[in-house]
Formats: structure tokens, sequence, C-alpha cells
């Protein structure tokens, strides 16, 4: 969520050519057609979840983006871990096994951490986020909280005992930080791609729609940083991501099987997360 950020201008946006092109490519030189990822149904329990329909008054929003920031933030770490896991970020650098998906790593968190906002300006998604409830009046002080506390050292499960920090966010985090910890590379891609990039499209779309009824220089912001989730996750992301998992996991039916229940974890997590957000909303 940018300041002066035009909602109108966000489709002139970086349309990066290499970054398109290298996705094309991961994706013609991978014929991955019969993906094994098994979800039950919980995607599309999420997807229909009554929250969507509940976020409907600048009240409503403004206590949804106070829980949800929490979401929006823990998904950077995620990502982090998902590059930790394809690229070398350690020193001194060696390559890792598959270019390809390296490249796609590195070109989501370009977006993700400095995308282009229609000012020339740059900005993470989160730093947009944050932007945005402060323009629509929404508490971000919990978060800032957290965030100067990790910057100055504190662990940061001793960071999230605080008691401004709602319940539900809490505990999502904790599920989230679970899955990074547990070290294990197609299962953290597997939340990644199932969890976060393959659903929030669909997701973000019932949003964004509400968003047209309200006042735009209040609610541009954060229809802009929506908007530009559904763009790049469900054009470039989410495609290729599931590629990768389908790549990692291989024939191996036990690698197929972690990766099931980690995206399945994930997608439940969210669920749980909203199912305790929509009492909040209804309470408004």
């Amino acid at each position: 969520m940018s300041g002066s950020d035009s909602i109108s201008s966000h489709s002139t946006i970086c349309e990066r050519t290499s970054a398109t092109s290298s996705l094309e490519n991961l994706g013609t030189r991978h014929d991955m057609t019969d993906y094994r990822i098994e979800l039950g149904d919980s995607r599309e329990r999420l997807v229909r979840h009554p929250i969507y329909k509940l976020v409907d008054s600048p009240e409503r929003m403004k206590a949804f983006m106070e829980a949800h920031i929490w979401a929006v933030w823990d998904f950077q770490s995620l990502l982090k871990a998902v590059q930790r896991h394809l690229s070398c970020v350690t020193v001194p650098w060696t390559p890792t096994s598959d270019p390809e998906a390296r490249r796609l790593i590195n070109e989501i968190v370009l977006d993700e951490e400095s995308d282009e906002l229609p000012n020339g300006s740059f900005a993470s998604h989160f730093e947009l986020y944050l932007r945005s409830m402060e323009v629509a009046g929404a508490d971000t002080g919990p978060m800032k909280k957290v965030i100067e506390q990790i910057q100055a050292g504190v662990k940061l499960s001793e960071a999230l005992l605080d008691p401004s920090i709602p319940t539900e966010s809490r505990e999502f985090v904790n599920r989230s930080f679970s899955i990074i910890n547990s070290g294990s590379s197609h299962r953290i891609v597997a939340a990644f791609t199932y969890g976060r990039e393959d659903v929030i499209p669909d997701m973000f779309r019932q949003v964004v729609g509400r968003l047209a009824e309200y006042s735009p220089e209040v609610w541009g912001q954060f229809r802009f940083y929506l908007e530009r989730h559904i763009e790049h996750d469900d054009e470039h992301h989410g495609p290729v991501c599931r590629r990768i998992v389908a790549t990692m996991c291989g024939s191996d039916p036990i690698k197929w099987a972690e990766a099931s229940e980690a995206a399945r974890l994930a997608l439940e997590a969210r669920i749980n997360l909203w199912d305790s957000v929509s009492v909040r909303l209804a309470a408004i």
C-alpha cells in the first residue's frame, strides 16, 4: 500500500520481460501435468470461507487488516526460507542444483521485497500493507513493536508474547514458523506454494470488488496491494511454484505425502485464522 499511488496506473507497472520469459522457460522445460498434491477439501473451504462477505464496512476492514497483517509479515519469512533452500544465501557462494528454480525464487523475492510502485518508488508488499493500514486508520502499533523488538535482537518466540497481538494471528505465525523450522525443503516449498501463492489470488479477488464501494483515497492503496498479489501470483508465481514442487518431489511417494501434509497444514492454518477473525468481525 503506497501513499499517493494511483490504482488506475497499476497496469503499467513493471511488466518485466526477463521475469516473464524465465517463468515461461521453466514451464516448457518441465512437463509436470500430473500434480500429486492432495489437499482434500482444504482449498475449497478456504476460498469459500464466509469471512469475505463479512468484510463489508470500513470498521470491519480495519479489524481484518489488523489481524491479516501478521500473515502478510510471516509470508516474507516463508519466502526467505524458500529462497534459502532454492538458492545460495551464504558466503562463500556455491551454485545450487536447479538454476530455473533459483531464478524464479529470486524474481519472487524482488517482487515481494522491492516492488515498483506507480510513482517510481519501491517498497516491499509488507510495507505497502502497513502504509494502507495507516491511511485507513487501522492500528499498526503491535506489528511495528514486534519488528522493532526483532531488530533489537529479541527472539521471535518472546516478541510474540506481546498481549496486543491478536491471539489468532499469533497462532498463525507460530504454525508458519513450525513449517519453516522443519528444515525440509519440499515441505517448505509446498506450504509456500499451496498455502500462499496458489490460493491468494482466489481469496483476494473477493475482497477487491468490495473496495470499489469505499472512498478511493482511503482504500485505493489497499486495493493496489491486493491487485498486485493477484497479478503476480495468479499469472506467474503460482503456476511455476507448482512445477518446482513437482520437480522436488519427483517420483518419491514419501516426499509427495509430506509435501501434501505441509500444504494442507498451511491451508488449515489460514482457515483457523479466518474462523477466529470472522467471529471478531461479526461482533462489529
